[in-house]
């Protein structure tokens, strides 16, 4: 393929390469864009065409299956990402003119391919264009497959999520990671209040549209407020880029100045960063991690926010007691490896490349780091488990053989005291010692969130 130029053609060698490399989209794209000048706008659609594709790849392929002839698999695989990203634009894109959209795919099909391959990406456009009843999904499909096609996921794993959530959930759960990802940023408590970070941001960037969060008491939401990296907000250490159910695992585990924190898998150092914050930067936080470059990440966020007590460590958490001296820590932060299926709207691809085995392989390494945790913490400690997935097995099943297997635990049902009365309100599990938040329920990523605590 030849160096793109405009961004459908971007868009193309972007979702190409993801497929051939098995590479990670926004690593992908972050590259692609840098080597290719295009403009904000377009760099938006290029954006916009490479996530939209991603997210709805299924349903996508569905709708090409009944126009294409021949079996999709046989195509060249540019070729079959450039129809994807068609359909993508006359389905989903409603400000995008159908006849540049068809204009634009047939220039690529003649700059990259044959006269033959034209032919056929301006046949099959122009009949979806002549019959766009095709494209619509039967009603009378069984549930699992309607769904799965009407939000564009796995059938496997809205099958999974019925079991767990039922019907009426999973479909909600499904639409909402399909919907873009909104930018929250949490205020850092040792320079700024949650309103002095509004009223920063709002003088900085005039058109910027930015309200306190609903869920997370030190968080907020904003939109329109360009490069995060450029603002003068960020840039001087006022706020950090953080979702906002991921600002809740830090509250939950209700660290004190002076207090001895220990976080497990830390890298980029959000909550890391974030529980330094509630001690009021006094204490001790040693950060650990395994990847030696993350560490880096983990410093750098620490020295923009001011934050002095952090101490960051390269380790395998699931060796953790042979680095650090055990029974000494007053709190333990297991924010485990996980699926990640709690942040699909942010990472659409991970749809595609996640199997139901693969949260029975992540579960052994999560129980291992648990049980670490469990001999470091003080006798009198907390330990908070999160992750950011909503499959079971990593979540209460995991704790749930944690507590059969270490009798003298227990969940903390305090924990409900330590978090927003809007969650208290939604999860009636917090009284037990956790909760599993859906994507749905607050537009944030799906998380859940134990504290455990040694019976007395």
């Amino acid at each position: 393929m030849p160096a793109p130029a405009t961004a459908r053609q971007l868009a193309v060698r972007v979702l190409t390469d993801i497929e051939e490399k098995q590479a990670y989209s926004n690593l992908e794209l972050k590259s692609a864009l840098g080597q290719t000048k295009l403009s904000r706008r377009d760099t938006g659609l290029a954006t916009e065409l490479v996530y939209g594709t991603l997210s709805r790849l299924n349903t996508l392929d569905w709708m090409l299956e009944q126009f294409v002839t021949q079996p999709l698999h046989k195509l060249e695989g540019w070729v079959h990402n450039l129809l994807r990203i068609s359909f993508y634009q006359l389905s989903y894109l409603e400000r995008v003119p159908d006849r540049a959209v068809v204009h634009e795919a047939v220039e690529i099909a003649k700059a990259w391919g044959h006269k033959g391959i034209a032919g056929m990406v301006n046949g099959v456009l122009r009949s979806r264009l002549r019959e766009p009843e095709k494209t619509v999904i039967p009603d009378n499909l069984p549930l699992v497959s309607r769904i799965s096609l009407t939000h564009s996921h796995p059938e496997w794993m809205v099958a999974e999520w019925i079991q767990l959530y039922g019907e009426a959930e999973t479909e909600a759960m499904c639409a909402a990671n399909n919907l873009p990802p909104v930018m929250s940023l949490r205020a850092n408590a040792l320079r700024v209040t949650r309103n002095e970070l509004i009223a920063q941001i709002s003088k900085q960037v005039t058109d910027a549209e930015i309200e306190p969060s609903a869920v997370a008491p030190e968080g907020v939401v904003a939109s329109d407020i360009g490069n995060i990296a450029e603002l003068p907000a960020y840039a001087s250490g006022s706020c950090t880029v953080q979702d906002e159910s991921s600002m809740l695992v830090a509250r939950a585990l209700a660290p004190e100045a002076g207090m001895k924190v220990l976080d497990m898998c830390a890298a980029p150092g959000g909550k890391a960063t974030h529980i330094a914050e509630l001690m009021k930067n006094k204490g001790e936080v040693t950060a650990l991690d395994v990847h030696p470059h993350k560490i880096r990440l983990i410093e750098e966020n620490a020295f923009r926010l001011g934050i002095s007590i952090v101490e960051s460590r390269k380790g395998d958490a699931r060796n953790a007691d042979e680095l650090l001296a055990g029974r000494t820590f007053d709190r333990i932060l297991v924010d485990a490896p996980c699926t990640g299926l709690g942040v699909i709207r942010r990472k659409p691809d991970i749809k595609w490349h996640k199997w139901q085995r693969d949260a029975a392989a992540i579960s052994n390494i999560q129980y291992e780091i648990l049980c670490t945790a469990a001999r470091l913490v003080s006798p009198n400690g907390k330990i908070v488990y999160s992750t950011c997935t909503v499959q079971s097995e990593e979540n209460e099943r995991l704790i749930r053989r944690f507590l059969t297997e270490h009798t003298e635990w227990e969940l903390d049902g305090t924990l409900a005291q330590d978090m927003p009365d809007a969650l208290r309100e939604k999860y009636a599990t917090l009284f037990d010692g956790y909760m599993q938040i859906l994507p749905h329920h607050f537009d944030t990523d799906g998380f859940f969130i134990s504290r455990l605590k040694m019976k007395q």
